[in-house]
This record gives structure tokens, C-alpha cells and sequence, in this order.
């Protein structure tokens, strides 16, 4: 072929490219690391994704930085838990982006909780009795059910947002509730020693992950949600413990250890910490390892 050829189909090349509108990836922010990781499952490279958060912050409180900031003013998509789990710094956010797509009630805005069964919903509302969510417990996400249920519909909405890529998201999403339904299946063999097993909580955030692998809670950390325990507080539930023991002490890697290893040296028991969510150690670095780890470490504390 010719210099001239080369130069002929080179500039066509490049004519054509200018005809045709570049496929832009659409811009993803979620406020949690694990639906940064699903929406990853499910997009792969037609978004661009990125989380509000990291597995090491308490999602509750969040400052709303100016990078934080842009990143939300430039989001063709919002992926929150809801059931006020970032009421006291989502919305705040949001209006300071300016950014009305993502507004709650729009398209742009998606609620992961709002689509699954919910525990703990409040028959009234005292602030008294703490942090007291009236949706609902929102730590959701710890149950795979769950992640299921919230896949199928967040793989509607990204094909609604972007509906070039409609079946590129159906396909996604097909391959992975493949996967994830073989996983579940796994994990709920493995896990099969905790169920009926007893366990103290740092806080009320472990509920969807006790009902679904049958472990019941007999006493929490905190006296009241969010509300950190004192010293004479852990000498009560010590003391509760010689009446109804616990198999171990349970808290997320983002809260403080502490009051949980106070616990588990008085009471004998082992202190277990889980990821909670992606990224929190380098065992946990997409949804499937983290309910491997978690799974894992939990089945170890009864053996």
C-alpha cells in the first residue's frame, strides 16, 4: 500500500470519527464503597465510578469537601443505601452541587434500601433511644439477598439513564446474578455452624447479616445506637454474659476497638472484626471477597 493510500484512509479515519459522537461513560457516585462495587459489576466500562465514602468512614457522618463536592455537580447517576442512613449530610451536598438530575424523586437518583424487605422499622420515634432510623435498620447491604434484589433494579435504572447501552447493562446484570446466586449458595454451606449461634454487637449495624445466616444478638456495645458505651455500661453487659453467653463480640472494621476487645478479654470470647464493606483490607476488594472474608472469619470464631 502506498504513502498516499496510508494518508487517504488515514484522514477518512479521521473524518469519520469526527461524524460520529464519541460514546461518553457515564458518571456514577455513589454514597457507599458497596454499591461503588456493584454499579462496577454491572457498568464496567461504560461508567465512571466513584464512592463518597471509604470502607473506614462511619457512612452516618460524611464532610462534604469540595472534591466531594464536584464530583456530585458532574454525577449522571446518585446510588445511596436511603432510609435516612446519609440524612445528616446528603442532602446538604446535593444542594451545593447544584446538581438537580440527582435530586431525590428525579431519575438520577437511586435508593438502594427502598427496594428490599426492611428490618427494624420503628412503631414510633424517640431520639431519646439514640440514633433511630424511622425507615428502617439501612445497613441492608450486609444481607446478599439484598445485593440481588437491589442488582436487578439498579441495572434498569442505568439502562434508563444511559439507553444506548441498554442491553450491555441487561447482560451485565444477567451474568452477574449468575455468579452471585452460585455464591450465596456457598457461603450459606460454609456458613452453616452460626445458625442459633449467640453474639454481642458493637452496634445495631450487623441485623440483615444475623437473619440471614441465623445468628441472634444478646446484647450490643453501645446502650443506645450511636451512643458510645462507658466504662460502667460494659461492666453491665459483662455481667449480663455470665447469665447468657456470647460465642464473640462483633464490630465492623470502621468503629473503634476498644470497647470490643475490653469485652472479649473479661469475657473470654473471641473479638471478630469484618470488612463491612468493600475495601476495608485487602482480603475484601470487590463484593464477592467480602462475603468470603466475612463468611470466613465468622465460621472461625465458633470452631
Amino acid at each position: 500500500m502506498t504513502k498516499l493510500m496510508h494518508k487517504i484512509l488515514a484522514g477518512a479515519a479521521l473524518s469519520l470519527a469526527a461524524v460520529l459522537p464519541a460514546q461518553a461513560a457515564i458518571n456514577v457516585l455513589t454514597c457507599e464503597p458497596e454499591w461503588a462495587a456493584l454499579t462496577q459489576e454491572l457498568a464496567g466500562d461504560k461508567a465512571n465510578v466513584s464512592s463518597a465514602t471509604n470502607a473506614l468512614q462511619d457512612p452516618h457522618r460524611v464532610e462534604a469537601r469540595p472534591g466531594l463536592i464536584a464530583r456530585t455537580r458532574n454525577a449522571d447517576l446518585l446510588v445511596c443505601t436511603g432510609l435516612d442512613l446519609e440524612a445528616g449530610w446528603l442532602p446538604l451536598l446535593v444542594q451545593q452541587s447544584g446538581n438537580a438530575k440527582i435530586a431525590k424523586g428525579q431519575l438520577g437518583f437511586f435508593e438502594a434500601g427502598s427496594f428490599v424487605p426492611r428490618l427494624d422499622v420503628p412503631t414510633k420515634l424517640d431520639r431519646a433511644e439514640g440514633d433511630v432510623h424511622a425507615f428502617g435498620n439501612p445497613h441492608v447491604h450486609l444481607n446478599p439477598h439484598n445485593i440481588a434484589l437491589v442488582s436487578a433494579q439498579l441495572a434498569k435504572r442505568l439502562a434508563a439513564i444511559d439507553p444506548a447501552n441498554a442491553a450491555f447493562y441487561g447482560q451485565r446484570q444477567a451474568d452477574f446474578a449468575s455468579r452471585w446466586s452460585q455464591a450465596m449458595r456457598k457461603w450459606e454451606a460454609q456458613a452453616a455452624p452460626l445458625r442459633g449461634v449467640a453474639i454481642v454487637e458493637h452496634h445495631r449495624n450487623m441485623e440483615y447479616l444475623m437473619g440471614w445466616l441465623g445468628m441472634r444478638q444478646v446484647g450490643t456495645l453501645e446502650p443506645k445506637p450511636g451512643v458510645e458505651p462507658s466504662a460502667a455500661q460494659l461492666g453491665q453487659l459483662l455481667a449480663q454474659l455470665q447469665q447468657q453467653p456470647a460465642k464473640f463480640v462483633l464490630r465492623a472494621a470502621y468503629q473503634d476497638e476498644r470497647a470490643s476487645n475490653w469485652l472479649s478479654q473479661r469475657a473470654r470470647i473471641p473479638a471478630v472484626v469484618i470488612p463491612f464493606t468493600v475495601g476495608a483490607d485487602k482480603e475484601s476488594g470487590d463484593l464477592f471477597a467480602l462475603f468470603d472474608t466475612t463468611v470466613q472469619r465468622l465460621t472461625q470464631a465458633v470452631k
